[in-house]
């Protein structure tokens, strides 16, 4: 489940106060808040990159596994390719990590073997390893597949593409009250006119279970937009013992 942009600007907001250290504005959020959970989801990979290495002894270790398995499936996408120019497709827009890619104008759309353009040159030499419809092969440069086969009327959808997209940034939509006090644009009764978005606040994508180190990571950040030291050794040392207590 998500976690409310809401309440994890307050809560920072709690924490700067309590003390009087000093203030983060809802633009200045947005873009920590953005490049935190960035930090914590691709976090993800190298944990998840880090146990499938290890040894695998005993049921807690596959637990752990599973969970971060679980906590970047959800970001799992299908979609074409976003544009296509001869027999060179554009990944889509939103691709973050490349998963796979497949051929929709043959018969049960068969993976595409991604090739260097060195193998694709030894290949094509062999008439037994020639590209065709059943069997396609692709160099992958520059965030473009180059398909062979060409096809003589290329299309968008000629290609699928399975893959990881990142999180959508979190917004904390607000309008500015008479006291030029910030109002969330989520607060029951909300009748003011948004600064950002126009589309409304947007939610953190990653799961509640990691709602303290999203909170840490952007006091951090916090720490130095407001040149407080003291903030950034706290939030360091609290993430630090967290992983730490993670690994036992």
């Amino acid at each position: 489940m998500a976690i409310n942009v809401n309440t994890v600007y307050t809560t920072v907001l709690t924490v700067l106060n309590k003390e009087q250290r000093g203030y983060l504005t809802p633009d200045e959020f947005n873009k920590v808040g953005a490049q935190a959970q960035l930090e914590i989801f691709e976090d993800f990979f190298e944990q998840y990159n880090q146990y499938i290495r290890m040894q695998k002894t005993d049921v807690e270790f596959a637990s752990r596994m599973d969970k971060m398995k679980d906590e970047f499936q959800i970001f799992e996408k299908d979609a074409n390719a976003s544009s296509v120019n001869g027999n060179t497709y554009d990944l889509p827009i939103d691709l973050h990590r490349f998963g796979s890619a497949f051929y929709e104008k043959a018969l049960g759309s068969p993976e595409i073997e991604i090739v260097s353009k060195r193998e694709y040159n030894q290949q094509i030499l062999s008439p037994l390893l020639q590209p065709s419809i059943d069997n396609p092969i692709a160099i992958y440069q520059q965030n473009k597949l180059t398909v062979y086969p060409a096809t003589l009327t290329p299309s968008t959808t000629d290609i699928s593409f399975n893959y990881i997209r990142k999180p959508l940034d979190p917004i904390w939509g607000y309008g500015v009250g008479n006291l030029g006090q910030y109002v969330w644009d989520g607060a029951p009764g909300f009748s003011l006119t948004p600064i950002i978005p126009s589309t409304g606040s947007v939610n953190f994508e990653i799961s509640e279970m990691q709602q303290t180190e999203l909170i840490l990571k952007i006091l951090q950040y916090a720490g130095v937009i407001i040149r407080d030291q003291a903030v950034i050794q706290a939030a360091s040392s609290q993430l630090n013992q967290d992983t730490q207590n993670e690994k036992l």
